[in-house]
């Protein structure tokens, strides 16, 4: 058996709210959307999925009911993968990975927010505290793959975070935990089939309680940049890129280091490894932050035309919604008025 390409007419459903399948799809042309209701309010949600975008992938790997309709706006063709297939290439493939968790990001978040309203939580937590928060919250209730996700997110997101120190210990413990649970939340609702359980040698590390060499550094680095030691910090993530190291850490370990140079304030470090980094990896899962970095550098050099194009070069590329547009949207117009 092998992913199957499948053509679906315009206004045709591929599933339907409720319906129960091993298949996750992933976008290859045409426009889907992904139709829900909002928890807090009733109102419809139209979610459109991006082309080379995954869905239908938390229902399959549950082995609970879809949780939206999707629905074909245009002829559309799309990849159907088993669950085995999309296991096999994601274990193959550590951009599928990155791809998958911001998108279990961005639903973590979106999912705290609608939350917090229906617990009439009036004081809205930042981003930050709210992604901490989640992990926790995942964590204390032994839901520890979601809270994997949640905390590596948070690293990710915030390396410099005033609980890097907690999430790293957390993702261990988390880890841990699931490991004495034989890769089973406490509560896990999905019944895993012998043969499905059964799992290569060289995928085991992924539960082992004992981080790998890689992953000790990168996470060791990390907690040096939450403490603003920044030239601690990039000999650790050198030694990782020297290594040639697990590719995760290794993509990672290039977008941290960067960072690192850029509040060391060396400009033309930070430039060469960041233009370096989008030409290796153009569809990159931090472009447009690598962008920032890059106009940013532009800027602080006095390289005002660059900065300026790149900026906006920035807000044609991310949504209103997006934090870094506000960001960016704000240094535009003060180097303009400069």
């Amino acid at each position: 058996m092998s992913p199957k390409s499948i053509v679906y007419k315009a206004n045709s459903i591929i599933y339907f709210k409720g319906d129960i399948s091993d298949k996750i799809f992933i976008l290859n042309e045409g426009q889907i959307s992904l139709n829900s209701i909002n928890i807090e309010t009733g109102a419809d949600i139209h979610e459109l999925i991006k082309t080379g975008e995954f869905f239908g992938v938390k229902s399959s790997l549950g082995r609970y009911p879809r949780e939206e309709t999707a629905v074909v706006l245009s002829d559309s063709k799309v990849v159907a993968f088993s669950v085995p297939e999309f296991e096999q290439l994601a274990s193959m493939n550590t951009r599928v990975i990155l791809k998958m968790l911001k998108v279990f990001s961005n639903q973590l978040r979106r999912i705290h927010k609608q939350v917090q309203s229906l617990l009439n939580v009036k004081e809205q937590v930042n981003a930050e505290q709210g992604l901490y928060t989640i992990g926790a919250y995942y964590l204390n209730n032994n839901k520890f793959k979601q809270a994997i996700y949640a905390f590596d997110r948070y690293l990710l997101f915030y390396p410099s975070g005033s609980h890097v120190e907690a999430v790293t210990r957390n993702i261990k413990l988390a880890k841990e935990k699931l490991e004495e649970s034989g890769g089973q939340d406490e509560h896990d609702e999905m019944q895993v089939q012998p043969e499905v359980k059964k799992v290569e040698p060289e995928r085991k590390a992924s539960t082992t309680n004992e981080l790998t060499s890689a992953a000790r550094d990168y996470y060791n680095a990390v907690s040096f940049m939450g403490r603003g030691d920044y030239e601690h910090a990039a000999e650790l993530f050198k030694k990782i890129i020297a290594a040639n190291s697990e590719e995760e850490y290794l993509i990672k370990s290039q977008f941290e280091i960067g960072k690192c140079l850029f509040y060391l304030k060396k400009y033309d470090k930070c430039l060469q490894v960041f233009s370096g980094l989008i030409q290796k990896y153009p569809k990159h899962p931090d472009f447009i932050d690598i962008l920032d970095y890059i106009a940013q550098c532009n800027e602080a050099r006095g390289e005002t035309v660059k900065a300026l194009a790149l900026y906006k070069k920035i807000l044609s590329m991310a949504p209103p919604s997006d934090p870094i547009y506000n960001k960016v949207n704000r240094a535009l117009k003060a180097l303009e008025r400069a």
